[in-house]
């Protein structure tokens, strides 16, 4: 007769707190590169700041994902360049939200590296 033990994270429950960790580090690393790459779009775009716009871009935590937006400012869709405005005037927009969006996307191999590893390390404990 051979007798076999199972023991680890993966058995006793432990592996279901690791993998919730997991994926809130996930969101939460992803959507603060998102809110960094909109800050520096912005910093390198906007030709003379004002500090208003700026101050009112933020991260919101929406259970399993994480949203950065403006907080609905007014003239933001012009700034972005998906105002009504934008296709009569000669100002077509910085599009520092997508341009954000599109850099995250191409980084999240990367920043997920070391979250991966975290939990990974913690599950074979």
């Amino acid at each position: 007769m051979a007798e076999v033990t199972l023991s680890g994270p993966f058995f006793d429950a432990r592996a279901d707190g690791i993998m919730h960790d997991l994926q809130h580090e996930a969101v939460t690393t992803v959507g603060q590169q998102a809110y960094a790459d909109v800050m520096t779009n912005l910093d390198t775009s906007i030709r003379h700041p004002t500090p208003y716009y700026e101050t009112q871009v933020r991260t919101e935590n929406l259970g399993d994902s994480v949203k950065v937006n403006d907080r609905g400012v007014i003239y933001g869709p012009w700034l972005e360049g998906v105002g009504s405005r934008n296709k009569t005037t000669r100002f077509k927009g910085y599009f520092s939200f997508r341009r954000a969006a599109q850099s995250v996307q191409e980084q999240v191999p990367k920043l997920m590296r070391s979250v991966v590893e975290r939990a990974v390390r913690r599950l074979n404990g």
